[in-house]
């Protein structure tokens, strides 16, 4: 009798329909053997990679959490665009520069002109091509991402060897309602494990983020709740609703008699005052989720200003050796820069 055996067959991810705009995707990576070894300069460091290649693959990230020892990220993929619409030379080579690739921005930009000049045209794009066959695309986007990240934290922390577990997990979701439901579970995530009580105080998420007024945040945000509620386009009002849904949805749930099954939330009184206030976090929260750089980081000012010391830091071996400028959104409408200590 020949026994059977059962073969574990690496599952094809699923696309986007043919013709369909755009496709969603909830993509969650969790640290080898679950280690936690997230801390506030590694989540920097994340969510700065994870913007660059957002820019350069052309997705966009509608809201993200970055955990100890996972992340999710909820991605807007487009479909690829028509020949005429796909990005210049010189664009191209600013996206390449945001994303800091391998091949450097410098390199690719001398590289084209050459052949521009030259009317070697054909080559200018099999060259151009190289990029763009990696963009639009949520598997380049998510590998890119993860090896950039792990290259830096095992140069950092003195390790080699894989930091995530297998490839990464992805959920093709629906637009609409399963959409917001996503992303209201993502940006619960500090909530339910009880690292905060108050989702605006999770810095390294989308909704954090976006309270502290960072552009592609709240456009992230906005574009999950316009056709939610159709009509609104103040994007504060659109935010004051996604924080009311968010508080609804994350209701604390005590449990039966002996506390078996319960999750962290929000208790009903909570939840009344946010919706009493239309979801307006209040002046003096709104300011303290602007300013917060203002004590958490430990260089402020222009982005030459930071430059300066981040590199006089790094020559000195100080804390500042694995970060670098980042800019934050002015209360007073100019460019800040800040650069965090190290954790």
């Amino acid at each position: 009798m020949v026994a059977s055996v059962t073969v574990s067959m690496r599952q094809p991810r699923l696309k986007m329909e043919e013709g369909a705009p755009v496709a969603f995707y909830h993509c969650v990576s969790r640290v080898v053997d679950r280690n936690f070894v997230l801390g506030d300069l590694e989540k920097e460091r994340f969510v700065k990679l994870m913007r660059g290649y957002e820019a350069y693959c052309g997705v966009r990230v509608l809201t993200f959490c970055i955990m100890t020892n996972h992340f999710h990220v909820l991605l807007e993929v487009p479909q690829r665009p028509p020949p005429e619409q796909l990005p210049s030379d010189a664009d191209l080579v600013k996206l390449v520069k945001i994303a800091e690739c391998s091949y450097g921005a410098t390199t690719l930009e001398r590289r084209l002109v050459q052949l521009r000049r030259d009317c070697r045209h054909e080559e200018a794009e099999a060259l151009r091509e190289h990029f763009f066959a990696k963009m639009w695309d949520v598997s380049y986007f998510m590998r890119v991402l993860k090896q950039r990240f792990s290259q830096w934290f095992n140069a950092g922390h003195a390790r080699k060897g894989t930091l995530w577990e297998e490839r990464f997990r992805s959920v093709l979701v629906e637009g609409g309602d399963a959409l917001r439901t996503v992303a209201w579970y993502i940006d619960l995530n500090p909530i339910r494990a009880g690292i905060v009580s108050e989702p605006e105080a999770y810095r390294w998420s989308g909704y954090g983020e976006a309270v502290a007024g960072v552009s592609r945040a709240r456009q992230g945000l906005e574009l999950l709740m316009q056709s939610f509620f159709v009509g609104i386009k103040n994007t504060q009002e659109l935010l004051s609703a996604y924080r009311i849904q968010l508080y609804v949805v994350g209701e604390e749930n005590p449990g039966d008699e002996h506390g078996e099954g319960g999750r962290r939330g929000f208790g009903r009184e909570q939840i009344r005052a946010v919706e009493a206030a239309g979801g307006d976090l209040g002046l003096r929260k709104a300011l303290g989720c602007k300013v917060r750089h203002f004590t958490e980081g430990i260089v402020l000012g222009s982005e030459a200003f930071v430059e300066r010391h981040f590199k006089r830091r790094r020559e000195e071996g100080g804390a500042l050796q694995r970060t670098g400028p980042r800019k934050i959104q002015s209360l007073f409408g100019r460019g800040l820069f800040t650069c965090g200590a190290s954790s």
